[in-house]
């Protein structure tokens, strides 16, 4: 369950990162507008770093776990 947990929190990270560094230079208001910049960075960048993992798995790794796992989340059906 961690390398679930930490690649979701990776990705949601980096977005916010980003969509503050998209802001720099930019007077944008406050509230919606940030969390809705917030939420398309995180979806394409979790996108973009699945589509690497496809073809890089360690390069995928990285970009959803900042190396902090190296496993991949598997699911089991439930009983």
């Amino acid at each position: 369950m961690l390398a679930s947990i930490i690649r979701t929190v990776v990705p949601v990270i980096v977005g916010v990162l980003l969509g503050w560094a998209a802001k720099v230079g930019l007077d944008l208001p406050e509230g919606p507008v940030t969390q809705l910049v917030t939420i398309v960075i995180t979806g394409a960048y979790y996108a973009l770093a699945r589509w690497v993992e496809s073809w890089w798995p360690a390069a995928g790794r990285i970009l959803l776990a900042a190396g902090l796992t190296k496993k991949q989340p598997s699911y089991d059906v439930a009983a």
